[in-house]
């Protein structure tokens, strides 16, 4: 395959799983660029663990094939890649460095500890025992481990669930560090704003298949919306009568729905709106997210 066309690290191709009268992925095809962070989003039900466990060859499908560097992966597919799983059970009793050489001593290749221990920040902790180390350490750990291998694929399963935002933004620049070296990472999330920081292509899957993907901002584009332009009920009432597009009435504020920033706010001001506690909201990839699964909360 020429240049202009490369090989794609994964591609699922017409991948159906079912669980008797369940179909949890239905006949789902997927490209994943190679070095590139890819992230798969969806509301809880839409298939993507059992999808992603079909990648990473823990489960088999009900029918479809998975092609890994264009290829049927080969039984040592699973010593090639690293897996970031949301929860992982870490022996007590070893420590930090115990775990990392306990790992290392698994594959034909790996990382030297050394080297993981710099970039996942574990140095002050190399030998405190498991229990002993704190969520954001651990998650950096499982991180480590992930990566002892020396994967070129390597899978995140939700890694900054329950995450302080300090430790959260410290495990995305360790993500990014691992992006610039040319890595594939296949990240899973509910958090918006870390698909947003991580990823270069987003797809969003529902009832077993991917219903939209692109690059964030060809989401935002296509299925973005409107910005919303919203002004207190401190506003008065009668000068928005007089501006030319439909304002609505909400408990709390004024809303406008607008493609035309600019527009909207020279025709506030001409009529005389005060625009000082006006807050703009540009639709994002939580707006996509909602727009196409619904907002109706799922169990």
């Amino acid at each position: 395959m020429n240049a202009s066309n490369p090989v794609p690290a994964i591609e699922a191709i017409d991948v159906t799983k079912r669980y008797g009268k369940l179909v949890a992925v239905d006949r789902l095809s997927l490209k994943v660029p190679a070095g590139v962070c890819f992230g798969l989003l969806g509301p809880n039900g839409a298939g993507k663990t059992t999808l992603i466990e079909i990648i990473e060859d823990i489960i088999a499908p009900t029918s479809g094939t998975i092609l890994y560097k264009g290829q049927k992966r080969s039984a040592s597919f699973r010593e090639q890649i690293g897996i970031m799983f949301q929860q992982t059970a870490l022996l007590s009793f070893m420590s930090v460095q115990e775990t990392l050489e306990t790992f290392q001593s698994l594959y034909s290749t790996s990382h030297s500890i050394d080297q993981l221990i710099e970039l996942c920040h574990l140095d002050d902790i190399r030998g405190q025992q498991n229990d002993k180390i704190s969520g954001g350490q651990r998650q950096r750990l499982l991180l480590a481990l992930a990566l002892i291998n020396q994967p070129e694929l390597v899978f995140l399963d939700e890694p900054s669930t329950g995450l302080d935002p300090q430790s959260r933004r410290n495990l995305w620049d360790i993500v990014n560090t691992i992006k610039s070296q040319g890595k594939t990472v296949i990240l899973t999330t509910h958090y918006m704003e870390e698909a947003e920081q991580l990823c270069d292509r987003v797809a969003i899957m529902d009832q077993g298949n991917i219903i939209a993907q692109g690059t964030t901002g060809e989401l935002i584009r296509r299925h973005g919306g409107s910005t919303l332009v919203r002004l207190p009920h401190s506003c008065a009432a009668a000068s928005l009568q007089s501006i030319p597009f439909e304002c609505h009435e909400t408990n709390h504020h004024f809303q406008i729905e607008t493609d035309e920033v600019n527009q909207t706010v020279g025709a506030l001001l001409k009529a005389g709106v005060d625009l000082t506690d006006m807050a703009v909201q540009t639709p994002n990839l939580e707006t996509v997210f909602l727009n196409l699964t619904g907002r109706k909360l799922r169990e």
